[in-house]
Parts: structure tokens; C-alpha cells; sequence
């Protein structure tokens, strides 16, 4: 039971409805692809090549069966509890499930199929009633807890993960009544089901709504990296000779850039930001509103005054107040920076004699013009020197010079797309673990970057190394041209390489506490950290070259894109943190009966939201907060994470080497990187820092002011 991985890790759980029993019925043969033991070098890789869907139900019967044994011998184990045979057991159990878990996360998030939607609609309300079993399991919590109150005597480490079981299990209702247990269990079942609800009905918005383009006419104002993606784009779609928009943040922020034709502009908008939203089968509002009371009832029964209270206890936050007291120490600057940069958008349409008061479709459009006006800088002149592969060859350097890795492609490796590749991570030439890159949008993957682990690093019976792979979705060029991507973008991949390095630095006995499995407001910390490499003279000078000349990106034009670093923050902060202050308000709502698109509105109203700005993820498609329980009542872990990260990067700077300085270099890695969960982040940030952390470092960074 190291970890509990559901069929959709990405977060797209699932409604209620059948499949036909022979789907259930099918033999181990029959999975063997997903339920086999990984084989080949690394210490074994998955056998990405031979995964079936049809194969998913009877894998997934066979290992809640296999770990309902494990858990049941654990418990029921006549010897008197103690860490080896109770937690350390524990850590043993559910290969098999965390297995075909990684199967099913990957094909969920990536390459669904209506026969895979179907599956989850099944299979992931009997995932969560597995999960309860053992998280209600009397016996077994007996003995955790055994364990537990004996916990002195053990090595830190040890009762590091002892507390990590009794608190998971406590927080799960271990010590509930069993009538109120087994109403915790129903509503998970009820939440996995209209979880996948939500991720599918906004996977079908994303997918479904695309805009052709037709006439050079449309196209006007577009650079030819653009243009060249949307035909790509539109010819993968059978439509060659056009030029295709996406539904996804990566083809509509460009876009909303570069695009002259207002009209064109806001009906692009209008469908980005309306998915889920639309009064039709695929509305998202009836799910949340159902999310949301279910997620009441359970926290009133676990004993929590809301679902808030219940998420941040075991945060580092700890409260909602605590979380609130930072975001609202933000808001007002965040906001007043707004009404500055819409005063300057509107000069330059007053005196374009555009007609037109400044709104959410021209705020990317204008903002450009007035980065050109002010900063003579216009992003269109970076982004030449932004090569997606090139830019991967810096993060791959950086983390050399940072932290000692080497990155070595490795062909045969199974994947489970043509466009993955796989690199071998090695350390003072001993091996360290596997990279996978997954760059490219394609039809059933899901918007956006991330990162996920397909096997955490262990050594407490033998040396087990990590899989970590980085996900995004550009969209591809022409064949042999080289994918550019935006400034913003390639600080997103830098971002989400944080994370799979902070899975390849990590250095500690027991699985559970490896790598990322850190809280939610915490494990943002490293990622946002790795984001400041980019930015290095030692990176742009190596690797941010002009795909034409191969020359590298002028000093001039890397001091006015410093000079300017803080432009556009008043519309960042703004559009990211009115969602995490929507996201706690719903949940600090109680049990109150909402709808969610009035509660959005009047409550941004409340605010004082500037009306040319709109939340970065609208309510009915907040897949961090309603497509599982991952960032409920947490997307301020953002601003968190971001705000330890930036005292850092000041440490950093303020050190001989700058961001290369080896003696900081060495303390984040002893101190953050190596050591998972296997120490209270709040200490390890203190041993890291010697104190707690200064917000001045964040409101600096933005611009704001610092009083």
C-alpha cells in the first residue's frame, strides 16, 4: 500500500454506468501486459508497447484482489504489531495496483478513447470502495496505531512514515462509528463517480469545439509559428488547406496574442472559457454543486467544520485562515496593477482609434503593443530563439550544473506513443532513473503540463530507482521545422521539469515518503524554483539560439526582456489568484446550496475583480479542484510554494555563484530535494533557510509593493 493510485491519476474519475460482465471475465493472459512484473534493464520499465484497453477491468479485478489479500495477511498477522510487520508490510503491499494504476493514469490523461471513458465510469467508484476498505479496515488500523504510539523508539525516518499511515487512516475516518464510515465510504464512491463526470465532460468541450480558419483574412496579425501549427493542426483533423484553433490554453493564447481580428479574438475567448459551461449535456455545474455538498457532509463527518479545514490540517498552511491571510495580503496590489496596465491598453487603442473599450479577448492583443511601447521588446522576437529541443538541452544542463545529473537517450525503451523518447538519468556515472518526454498535443490527451511518476525511488529492501515523466501539449510544425514556443511556455516546461527532478534527486528508504508525496502547498516549491534557471545567462547564451541562424539571443534583447519581467503581473496574479480565492470561498461556503456560476460572479463582484480580466481556471473547467480531490480547497498552494520558492532564488542570487552557486546548490539538495516527506516540510524549509519564510521576495519579484 505504498500509494493509492486510481485508474485516472490525471484526475479524471468516473460516473456510474456497466460494462458487460465478460468484460470482468477476461483472464490474467488477457492482462498480462498490465498486471506483469516489469522486465528489461533499469531495474525493469512498463511494457507501454503492449497495453491493451480492452485489458484494463480484468487487471484492475485482479489487483484490488491481490492487495485485499496482502492487506488481510497484514492484519490479521498473530504477532504483536510492530514497524516491520505492520508499516514496513504495508510499503511491500499493492505493487500490483500502483502498477496497473500507472497504466491507467498514462491512457486516462493521455490517450482516451470512448471504451476507456466507459471503463472509468465502472471501475473508479470500485477503486475508491477498495480504498476505504483498507482505510477502514479495524484490524489494521489497530495496528498502525499500535505502532504509532510506540513510534519513540524508531529512527526518524521511521516514524516520519508511521505518523504519514495514522494520519492518512485518521483523516479517512479510522476512527469513525461504522454507520459513519461506511456513509464516508458511499460518498467517496459518489465523488469518483462525478469526478469523471467533470474530466470527461470537459475533455469533450476541449476536444469538440474547434475553430477552422478558412482565408488568409483570418489569419491576419498571426506570426508563422502559428500559422504553421494551426495547419498542422487542421490537417490531423482531415482538414488540409485550413487552419486550426484548439481548445486548449496552448493554441488559444497565442492567438488571443497575435490575432488582429477582434471578432475572431472573442469568439475564441468565448469557447476557451466556456467549456463546461454550456447548458448542454456536457454542463459542469450540476457536478459541482453535488461536489461540493458530498464533500461538506463528509468533512462534518470526519469532524472538520468544512472541506477546507479538513484539506489544509495536513498542509503547511494547516487553515484555510492561514491561506487566506496571504492571498488577501496579495489581492490588492494584484488588482491595482491591473487597473494601471488597462489604462496603458486603452491609451494605445484610443490613440490606434480603435473605438473599442479594452476587454477580457484584447487584454493578451493590447498588452503586446504596450510591451513593444514601453519595453521595445516585443515577444515575437523571442520566440525565434525558444526551440522546444533546444530549450530541453538546457534544462538538462542546468540540472548538470545544479545538481550533478547527465541525461543519456536510450532507444528500445517501450512507449506508449511514437512522439515519446526516453532518456537514462545518471549520477557520478551511476544510474538515477528514467526520464520520459511526452511534448506534443494530440486528439484524448488532456490540456495542459504536468508531471507524472511512474515508479518512486525506494532502497529499504533493495535500491529500486525512480520513472518520472514531463508531459505538455505544443503543437507540432511542419515536419523538420523546429517546434517555437512562447517565453511563458518554455518557463512552464522549465517549471514542470522541477517537479521530475525533485522525483530524480530523492534519497530515501521508503517509498511513500519519496520524491513529490510531499502536501500540496509544498510540493510546488521545487518546481517553481527550477523556473529561474531559465532565465540565466548560462542558459540563454547556450541554448536560446535562432532556429534559422543558430546565433545566439542578443544580450540587448535578454536585458529588455529583464527590464520587463515584471510587466503583465497585475493580469497573472490576477487571473491565477481569483481562482484559488474562488476555490477556498466554495469550500469555506459549508453547506450552503450554490450555484456555481452566480457564487463565481457575485463573489468576484465581492472582490472587486477587474471586469477585462477573467480566473485563469472558471469554476465549471477547474479540473485541479473538480476533477478529483488533488487541489480542492489548494490551488493557493501556488502562491504558497511560490512564495518560498522566490526566498530561495534571492539566496541563490545573493550567493558567489549566483544561481550556480554550489554551497546553496548542495543545501536545497540536502535540505528539499533529497528528502521527500521524510521530514515536516516547515523544518526542512527553516534548516534550508535558518528562518521562516519572507513574503518580501514574492511581492518584489512582482512588482508589487513591499510595506
Amino acid at each position: 500500500m505504498k500509494r493509492r493510485t486510481f485508474l485516472a491519476a490525471s484526475g479524471a474519475l468516473a460516473a456510474a454506468s456497466a460494462l458487460p460482465a465478460a468484460a470482468f471475465a477476461q483472464g490474467a493472459a488477457a492482462a498480462s501486459a498490465l498486471t506483469a512484473a516489469w522486465t528489461g534493464p533499469f531495474g525493469g520499465v512498463p511494457a507501454f508497447d503492449k497495453v491493451a484497453v480492452a485489458d484494463f477491468p480484468a487487471a484492475y479485478e485482479l489487483a484490488m484482489k491481490t492487495e485485499r489479500g496482502e492487506i488481510d495477511a497484514i492484519a490479521a498477522n498473530p504477532a504483536p504489531a510492530d514497524f516491520d510487520n505492520t508499516i514496513a508490510a504495508l510499503e511491500r503491499s499493492g505493487d500490483l495496483i500502483n502498477r496497473v494504476g500507472m497504466f491507467g493514469g498514462v491512457w486516462s490523461s493521455t490517450l482516451s478513447t470512448p471504451e476507456l471513458r466507459a471503463q472509468e465510469k465502472v471501475l473508479n467508484p470500485k477503486l475508491a470502495a477498495h480504498s476505504d476498505e483498507t482505510l477502514q479496515n479495524e484490524k489494521l488500523f489497530a495496528r498502525i496505531e499500535a505502532v504509532y504510539e510506540g513510534r519513540a523508539k524508531l529512527t526518524p525516518e521511521q516514524q516520519r512514515l508511521t505518523w504519514v499511515y495514522w494520519n492518512r487512516f485518521v483523516r479517512a475516518g479510522a476512527k469513525l462509528s461504522p454507520a459513519d464510515k461506511k456513509r464516508v465510504a458511499q460518498i467517496n464512491q459518489e465523488l469518483a463517480a462525478l469526478f469523471t463526470s467533470f474530466s470527461q465532460n470537459l475533455l469533450a468541450d476541449e476536444t469538440d469545439y474547434v475553430l477552422y480558419l478558412r482565408t488568409e483574412s483570418e489569419l491576419a496579425g498571426l506570426p508563422d509559428d502559428v500559422r504553421a501549427a494551426a495547419a498542422v493542426a487542421a490537417e490531423e483533423r482531415g482538414k488540409k488547406g485550413e487552419w486550426a484553433i484548439l481548445n486548449t490554453r496552448s493554441s488559444m493564447d497565442p492567438f488571443l496574442t497575435y490575432s488582429s481580428r477582434r471578432d475572431l479574438r472573442e469568439k475564441v475567448w468565448r469557447t476557451y472559457y466556456s467549456r463546461g459551461d454550456n447548458g448542454d449535456a456536457k454542463d459542469n455545474n450540476a457536478n459541482i454543486k453535488k461536489i461540493l455538498k458530498l464533500r461538506f457532509e463528509r468533512a462534518q463527518l470526519l469532524g472538520y467544520a468544512t472541506h477546507a479545514h479538513w484539506r489544509l490540517e495536513a498542509a503547511m498552511a494547516k487553515t484555510p485562515e492561514a491561506a487566506m491571510e496571504l492571498m488577501t495580503r496579495v489581492w490588492p496590489s494584484a488588482i491595482g496593477r491591473v487597473k494601471e496596465e488597462v489604462a496603458e491598453m486603452q491609451a494605445i487603442a484610443d490613440k490606434e482609434r480603435a473605438g473599442i473599450r479594452i476587454e477580457p479577448w484584447d487584454y493578451r492583443y493590447y498588452a503586446e503593443k504596450v510591451r513593444a511601447a514601453r519595453y521595445d521588446l516585443d515577444m515575437n522576437q523571442i520566440k525565434p530563439y525558444m526551440q522546444l529541443e533546444k530549450l530541453r538541452e538546457g534544462m538538462f544542463w542546468a540540472a548538470g550544473e545544479v545538481y550533478g545529473f547527465e541525461f543519456v537517450q536510450v532507444a528500445d525503451i517501450p512507449v506508449a506513443h511514437p512522439d515519446i523518447r526516453v532518456w537514462e538519468v545518471r549520477k557520478a556515472g551511476q544510474h538515477v532513473g528514467l526520464w520520459y518526454f511526452d511534448p506534443y498535443a494530440r486528439a484524448g490527451k488532456r490540456s495542459g503540463a504536468w508531471m507524472n511518476a511512474y515508479r518512486r525511488q525506494e532502497k529499504f529492501d533493495r535500491p529500486i530507482t525512480t520513472i518520472v515523466s514531463n508531459n505538455s501539449n505544443f503543437v507540432k510544425g511542419a515536419p523538420g521545422e523546429p517546434v517555437l514556443i512562447s517565453w511563458d511556455d518554455a518557463e512552464t516546461m522549465f517549471h514542470e521539469f522541477g517537479h521530475a527532478i525533485h522525483g530524480l534527486n530523492s534519497d530515501v528508504n521508503y517509498p511513500s515518503l519519496a520524491g513529490t508525496a510531499v502536501p500540496r502547498d509544498y510540493v510546488e516549491f521545487p518546481s517553481q524554483i527550477n523556473e529561474h534557471w531559465l532565465p540565466t545567462q548560462q542558459v540563454l547564451s547556450k541554448y536560446a539560439l535562432h532556429h534559422k541562424t543558430g546565433a545566439p539571443i542578443p544580450q540587448a534583447l535578454v536585458d529588455r526582456l529583464e527590464k520587463a519581467k515584471t510587466f503583465r503581473q497585475g493580469f497573472d496574479v490576477t487571473e491565477y489568484l481569483s481562482s484559488a480565492l474562488i476555490d477556498m470561498k466554495l469550500h469555506l461556503a459549508g453547506g450552503a446550496d450554490i450555484d456555481p456560476d452566480a457564487f463565481e460572479r457575485d463573489e468576484l463582484a465581492k472582490l472587486g475583480m477587474p471586469s477585462e480580466v477573467v480566473m485563469r481556471h472558471r469554476t465549471p473547467q477547474f479540473g485541479h479542484v473538480f476533477a478529483s480531490d488533488g487541489y480542492s480547497a489548494g490551488y493557493y498552494s501556488y502562491l504558497w510554494s511560490e512564495t518560498l520558492a522566490l526566498d530561495v532564488v534571492d539566496a541563490f542570487k545573493s550567493a558567489p555563484g549566483g544561481m550556480y552557486d554550489k554551497a546553496m546548490a548542495t543545501k536545497l539538495h540536502d535540505n528539499v530535494m533529497s528528502v521527500g516527506n521524510s521530514i515536516d516540510p516547515a523544518i526542512a524549509y527553516r534548516t534550508l533557510m535558518g528562518r521562516d519564510v519572507d513574503v518580501k521576495a514574492y511581492l518584489r519579484d512582482k512588482g508589487f509593493p513591499t510595506a
